[in-house]
């Protein structure tokens, strides 16, 4: 009899093959008492050591086959085990207490990720999360337990697990494994944008798939609907096979889309671009027919090294990205580190709630060197490309104001010193900030353009930290709140006759979507992979007829009176 299961569509498509269940080694642990601390603090030393040379080489294999974006994800992990404050204290356990390493290990980490599990700030859950999975890489180790090793699977499969971490995602091959499902995790997990990148299928949040689902069941994963089916019928399998068939055809349609402009059903264009971590991404957005790049996220060049990168290391990345894109518009964000991104080599003190703490233009204005560096390497970049510079978290108009005349200071000290400049820069700013939203008529008076953040935007705005399960249901892209605050940027930008770009998840979603266009959106920026998907909508939409809407959505009472709406209007 067929088991039906409901979760959240992570990643699209349909997929049917048997069940691999991720099943976890036995890591029990029992407290001994040592004859020999300091041997014993070798042995666990040794581990150490193991486990950071194997997220090492799942790091460059990440960087290598998927993006440096994603493997920076192992950055944050490799920090975990360089931490003094928790390598430290395991120690000390061994020492004075006598006891096993595996014992001191399993008490020591407990109490860190009980501790940051306990804390609102969703910075700080997320390094529990952290210090969960590199322990286990560690403990593995001592025990002599091997962990399932997901690349060797050699037939097709769909993955089963209560979760996957990063380093089980990115050993996912897609020619074997043809979609995953996990209990926990929600469309912005790590697994699910890894998930994405590599087109493969994915239902998260399933909650009794591990419960439900036995090694061998046939299972479908629908990742357009969040669905899964276990051991279905016949008549079920040539249903979800006709389904599979016909979102397959659509993508080939929407191939047929790379050369074209992104025009709607009444005659308006609107621009497409994509989101890109490094250099080597812009082979993927040409390759998806994007029409630029709306956001350069810089600080992954920063990321997965042991030290600052030096100007000629950023003119050569910049340049590259630049000839690459062939004079099509390409919008780059100066360094946004903090938050939940770190440096290891960078000596940030810790605060209770990074994510509103120092970040991004702070810390620009914190270590000036370093801001002045980059616009440097970006001012002797402009002249191979359309470059256009933006400032992340801007907060006030004085913040604008004052990273400008840093830029503009280096324009001239360049300048006079012989080299050349481009002399037609848009400067920009990242609007995920309610205070800049609201002030967004000021801004543009001063600002070349706008491009919305939604990711930070909305948990700022609805006070709710969108990696946060308990509060997830409060990450509401569709909330009138938002979509007010989307309207009155689009709008200042539109009167001083600026353009307005968004560079948020929310620019590539579906429901999405026809509202930024009837709001008057310029520049939709995503995954590359969402383009030719988004440039098909489009073409079916009339910007005439959901600007006609707009008012009545945005006297909506809640973000699913929204989507309803926005359904009904698309059948």
């Amino acid at each position: 009899m067929t088991s039906f299961l409901t979760g959240i569509a992570a990643s699209d498509g349909i997929a049917i093959a048997k069940a691999y269940r991720l099943e976890t080694p036995d890591l029990t642990v029992e407290k001994r008492t040592v004859a020999d601390p300091e041997a014993e603090t070798t042995r666990f030393e040794q581990a150490l050591e193991q486990a950071k040379s194997e997220l090492e080489a799942i790091r460059s294999r990440t960087a290598e086959t998927i993006g440096h974006e994603q493997a920076a994800i192992f950055e944050a992990h490799l920090l975990v085990l360089n931490d003094p404050e928790l390598i430290g204290p395991i120690k000390e356990t061994i020492r004075t207490a006598e006891v096993n390493a595996e014992f001191a290990l399993e008490e020591t980490s407990s109490m860190f990720v009980s501790m940051f599990e306990s804390m609102d700030d969703a910075y700080m859950k997320e390094r529990a999360a952290d210090i969960r999975d590199v322990a286990k890489r560690v403990l593995s180790r001592l025990l002599g337990a091997e962990n399932p090793n997901l690349s060797l699977i050699s037939q097709e499969m769909i993955v089963v697990a209560k979760d996957l971490t990063p380093s089980d995602t990115v050993q996912l091959n897609p020619e074997f494994v043809k979609g995953f499902i996990t209990d926990v995790g929600g469309r912005t997990s790590h697994s699910a944008i890894l998930a994405r990148t590599l087109e493969i299928p994915a239902v998260t949040g399933a909650k009794s798939a591990m419960a439900t689902v036995r090694n061998g069941d046939t299972v479908i994963v629908d990742g357009l609907a969040g669905e899964v089916l276990v051991n279905p019928e016949e008549s079920e399998i040539a249903r979800y096979e006709a389904k599979q068939q016909e979102h397959l055809q659509q993508k080939t349609e929407w191939s047929k889309l790379v050369d074209e402009a992104t025009v709607t059903a009444d005659g308006r264009h609107v621009e497409l671009a994509a989101n890109i971590g490094n250099p080597t991404d812009v082979q993927g957005v040409i390759a998806n027919g994007g029409e630029g790049i709306g956001l350069y996220r810089t600080e992954f060049l920063y990321m997965g090294r042991d030290s600052f990168p030096t100007e000629e290391e950023q003119l050569e990345a910049y340049s590259a990205v630049l000839k690459g894109m062939k004079d099509k518009p390409t919008v780059v964000r100066t360094l946004d580190i903090g938050g939940d991104k770190e440096l290891s080599y960078l000596d940030m003190p810790a605060e209770l709630n990074p994510f509103l703490g120092v970040r991004a233009i702070r810390l620009s204005f914190e270590r000036e060197e370093l801001f002045r560096t980059q616009l440097r390497a970006l001012l002797r970049a402009s002249v191979h490309g359309n470059l256009k510079i933006m400032f992340p978290m801007i907060a006030t108009l004085g913040e604008f104001r004052k990273a400008k005349a840093i830029l503009e200071e280096e324009r001239e000290r360049l300048t006079a010193s012989g080299i050349e400049v481009k002399d037609d820069i848009e400067v920009g700013i990242m609007v995920e900030i309610p205070s800049t939203a609201v002030m967004a008529d000021t801004f543009a008076k001063e600002v070349d353009f706008f491009s919305i953040g939604t990711n930070d935007l909305i948990q700022y705005t609805l006070a709710a930290d969108r990696m946060n399960e308990r509060v997830s249901y409060l990450y509401q892209p569709y909330n009138p709140a938002v979509l007010r605050l989307v309207k009155t940027v689009i709008d200042a930008a539109h009167k001083e006759g600026k353009w307005a770009g968004m560079c948020g998840e929310m620019a590539g979603d579906e429901v999405a979507v026809p509202i930024l266009l009837g709001l008057g959106l310029d520049e939709f920026s995503m995954n590359a992979s969402s383009i030719l998907k988004i440039r098909s909508l489009l073409r079916n939409l009339s910007q005439e007829e959901m600007a006609k809407q707009m008012d009545a959505i945005l006297n909506l009472g809640t973000a699913e009176e929204v989507k309803e709406t926005v359904q009904r209007l698309l059948k």
